[in-house]
């Protein structure tokens, strides 16, 4: 996964010396995302790691004060079944993510693989 863009180096870094678990979980979504989408663009922005496909910025990694969002910008179309997206805008839905666990147990590439809906 080596991309070599230095301000996404930098955020990783930062995110690890910060706060060594939210910096391992942003670590781990990065690579949930680049694993199930290589052709995906990468870009910091809005205070976090974004994923853009095709102009279309599709996922999102933020490092919150507890915890870390995983976004999703069509999060309302998608199938949630197991009732862990949280957020109620129009659009865009959320995982929170406080330990490594959770994205396995909340299910986060369930979620992302759906992130391509029209």
């Amino acid at each position: 996964m080596a991309r070599d863009d230095p301000e996404i180096e930098n955020f990783i870094s930062d995110s690890l010396l910060l706060d060594e678990e939210k910096g391992e979980i942003i670590t781990s979504l990065r690579e949930l995302v680049l694993g199930a989408f290589p052709q995906s663009e990468e870009k910091i922005k809005y205070g976090g790691l974004v994923f853009i496909v095709d102009n279309r910025l599709f996922c999102g990694v933020f490092p919150r004060k507890d915890h870390v969002s995983m976004e999703f910008d069509n999060g309302a179309l998608m199938s949630d079944p197991h009732g862990l997206l949280e957020g109620g805008g129009k659009h865009r839905r959320h995982l929170k993510l406080s330990r490594l666990e959770d994205i396995e147990d909340k299910k986060a590439g369930y979620y992302l693989r759906q992130s391509f809906l029209d």
